[in-house]
């Protein structure tokens, strides 16, 4: 049985505890190996594999030995429960090798669990699960996951409460982040709330994001734009250590005066211009960003502006001038045009 893309979120939540198994495949190998991953606790729970009521293989082994798999879903394991038999890196090839096993699959045996890259629609492997009764087959894109999704899985980290403007930076992130690390920037906000039943914030939330350094840079502009030019210097030299270059970090002024600008110029107000920002800003970033444009007006951000595109039109030429002398003085610049004009 075919599962459009609604209905696999479904499965992979709650497979059925009597069919005999699924095909998963994708382009993306993590986010096919999340699903199967998903599935499989689902199925066996937390303790299947230590009780070896997981059995695994690859589609190489299956290929070289078809009998693996039917004796797989057949066998009987010490400990009592449900059972999984898990084929990887599976293919068209290896479709021969599956069919007696689904054929003579009965209730009660193992489910057989198959992970596979990019399948069309003629592949023989998906015709087989899809066309097979009580056997599904799902396709994994590259879609960030739904709203449901990401509920699911705070619920599943014990992520019950949090507010509004955590709950879209998290939605902010599925966009972006790969889904490894959403999956485990969800994790450890559930440990960071283990036995702590107040609402999650957006600070708790970017707490537990994977750290870069973006976090260097938005010390570095805030230093800035609140005109803290004795500080520029540290976080320059730490930026660069961490291999930032002279011109991202051009870019970056610029992205974030821009922003400022936009606020500042919006009709209502620095606080409604960075509500209409995209991507969206949260928490105390957002608050420290409304004071920031307040603070500098349109004036002196046009300014601002026309500074660092000089900078960085100088950055792009011939010029012999050190880069990185250079951008530390246009860092400078903007601080004391803030302070003189402010």
């Amino acid at each position: 049985m075919k599962l459009s893309a609604r209905d696999a979120a479904a499965y992979f939540r709650k497979p059925d505890p009597n069919g005999a198994g699924i095909l998963i495949y994708g382009g993306d190998a993590m986010r096919v190996a999340l699903k199967r991953q998903e599935v499989i606790k689902a199925l066996v729970g937390p303790q299947g594999e230590e009780e070896m009521r997981l059995t695994r293989m690859t589609g190489a082994e299956l290929r070289k030995d078809p009998a693996l798999l039917g004796d797989a879903i057949k066998a009987q394991g010490f400990f009592p429960g449900p059972r999984v038999a898990f084929v990887e890196e599976a293919g068209d090839s290896i479709t021969k090798a599956i069919i007696p096993a689904l054929t003579d699959w009965a209730v009660g045996d193992a489910q057989i669990i198959v992970t596979a890259g990019q399948l069309n629609a003629r592949s023989s492997l998906r015709k087989l699960f899809e066309g097979h009764p009580s056997a599904y087959a799902a396709g994994v894109y590259d879609d960030p996951p739904s709203r449901d999704e990401i509920e699911g899985h705070l619920r599943d980290a014990g992520v019950s409460n949090i507010s509004r403007d955590a709950m879209d930076l998290v939605n902010a992130y599925a966009r972006d982040m790969q889904p490894g690390d959403l999956r485990q920037t969800i994790e450890k906000l559930g440990l960071y709330k283990l036995g702590d039943d107040t609402e999650a914030t957006v600070d708790d939330v970017e707490a537990c994001a994977p750290q870069s350094n973006e976090a260097g840079l938005d010390d570095l502009l805030n230093v800035v734009a609140d005109l803290k030019a004795a500080e520029i210097g540290p976080i320059l030299s730490r930026l660069y250590a961490q291999g930032t270059q002279p011109v991202a970090l051009c870019i970056a002024a610029m992205r974030h005066f821009r922003q400022l600008h936009a606020a500042a110029s919006d009709p209502g107000g620095a606080a409604a211009g960075i509500g209409r920002l995209r991507p969206p800003v949260f928490g105390p970033r957002r608050d420290k960003m409304v004071r920031q444009a307040s603070a500098w007006g349109r004036p002196n951000l046009e300014e601002a502006l026309s500074t660092i595109t000089e900078a960085d039109l100088t950055l792009r030429s011939a010029s012999t001038a050190p880069d990185r002398a250079l951008v530390e003085r246009m860092f400078i610049r903007l601080s004391m045009l803030g302070r003189r004009k402010g």
